[in-house]
């Protein structure tokens, strides 16, 4: 029987303490179960409610059947056993963002889509700072989004969202919205690509302003918005940002509107001229003008572990991508850098695969890669997958995938960590794996 107005929060870990300080702040009685015997916040959730009740290293269904509702932790799936039976006795279970919804007061645009969430996000909201306009970012990057109604005289939210936080989220009202791309990811989680997208669907439900990507027909929506726009990699139509060749120069544009040479971008590759193009159909999508927008991307250097350049040496160049954690983000990073690069790829990919497809990989990697370096649990399984297509070698080591990397580039060439894979059977997330790389690069003298 549930006990009046109890909530129980599932996961202590970042998004769970947000969830514990703002139903401290409304003063609504909760209490906290986590399967972990020692989740990531434990310390600080003892030292600011040492009288909350709280249940570690399983469930605990006594406590989740007193709960008049559950706010679940984006990294607890509504399939869990314990989970499930509550989801069948009708007990409401919302996320994070569901609550962020209830209490927001200001204009909100929501972004999502498998890869590249981060960029955009971190984008838009540094092209409405430039504006003028009082910000906060954050969501499933940075700063959880119940921790950003605490700040003071906001005008506007930039939230990038997941899956697994939209899974729990209905009330949501996005002055703007964007899917920007759909690729397999997460399918230890969902049964299907499709029940994948139609999560990723649910970010316009109540949209004023529905962005969509022109070459992704997973970000398609319908519905009455008021306004729709999109953006391409090819050129521009109504209501479109894209890309539009003046004189053998390449120019970001909206509709027959040249807006900024592709050559002021301080980032290389197409993957990062859709994020720009993404961004400035986001930021117009809300009202925002060209020219703060514009000064943005010329001045953003790109955020770390997302196609990031480490160094050149001896006319190679080292990029760290391991946030390409799936394999639509190695695919982006593949083609985006091979197009425009004076040599070869040398790939270094493999970790946790995630019961991924990795066949998608193949052409590019034929096209673009001289070389692939395979490490972690999934290597064998990507050595499956490419055949003899590619020379393959194994490490052991990031250490060692390194060593190799450097024995086989020459000048021109550049060396590329994309894993299309998650860290975790080899480090403690991607930003270690990606500093690790970092560091032995540099290391090499």
């Amino acid at each position: 029987m549930a006990t009046d107005n109890l909530h129980v929060i599932v996961g202590l870990g970042v998004t769970g303490l947000s969830c514990a300080r703002y139903l401290a702040q409304k003063n609504v009685p909760f209490a906290v179960t986590d399967t972990r015997s020692s989740p990531p916040c434990l310390e600080e959730f003892k030292k600011l409610f040492p009288q909350v009740p709280l249940s570690l290293g399983q469930l605990d269904e006594v406590l989740l059947n007193q709960a008049c509702q559950i706010i679940i932790s984006p990294g607890v799936s509504l399939q869990h056993p314990a989970i499930a039976r509550q989801l069948a006795r009708g007990v409401p279970i919302i996320g994070d963002i569901e609550l962020f919804a209830l209490g927001v007061k200001v204009p909100l645009i929501a972004i999502t889509g498998t890869n590249a969430k981060s960029t955009v996000t971190t984008l838009v909201g540094e092209m409405a700072q430039e504006a003028g306009i009082k910000v906060q970012v954050g969501g499933n990057l940075g700063i959880p989004a119940l921790d950003l109604l605490n700040k003071k005289e906001n005008e506007l939210f930039v939230l990038e969202l997941s899956s697994f936080q939209l899974e729990t989220t209905v009330s949501l009202t996005p002055q703007v919205a964007t899917i920007l791309n759909v690729t397999p990811d997460h399918m230890d989680r969902y049964a299907t690509l499709e029940d994948y997208c139609a999560i990723k669907q649910r970010v316009y439900s109540n949209c004023q302003v529905a962005v969509f990507n022109r070459d992704d027909s997973s970000t398609y929506c319908g519905g009455p918005y008021q306004k729709k726009l999109s953006f391409t990699l090819e050129q521009p139509r109504a209501d479109e940002f894209g890309l539009l060749k003046k004189k053998d120069e390449l120019f970001l544009a909206f509709e027959d509107q040249a807006l900024l040479s592709t050559r002021e971008l301080p980032i290389l590759g197409r993957h990062y001229q859709a994020n720009a193009l993404a961004a400035l159909a986001v930021g117009y999508g809300y009202g925002l003008s060209f020219e703060p927008m514009l000064r943005t991307l010329i001045r953003f250097k790109g955020l770390p572990h997302r196609c990031q350049l480490v160094r050149e040496r001896n006319g190679v160049f080292w990029y760290n991508d391991s946030k390409g954690t799936n394999v639509g983000a190695a695919l982006a990073a593949i083609e985006g850098l091979g197009n425009v690069i004076e040599g070869k790829l040398i790939l270094i990919a493999g970790g946790v695969g995630k019961n991924a497809d990795f066949s998608p990989l193949v052409v590019p990697i034929e096209k673009y890669v001289k070389s692939v370096v395979l490490i972690g649990d999934a290597a064998p399984v990507l050595a499956a997958v490419l055949g003899d297509r590619v020379e393959v070698n194994f490490a052991k080591s990031m250490e060692e995938a390194v060593a190799v990397a450097d024995k086989i580039a020459v000048p021109g060439d550049s060396v590329l960590l994309s894993p299309a894979c998650a860290s975790l059977d080899m480090f403690n997330n991607f930003e270690h794996r990606g500093q690790v790389f970092t560091q032995i690069v540099w290391g090499l003298g």
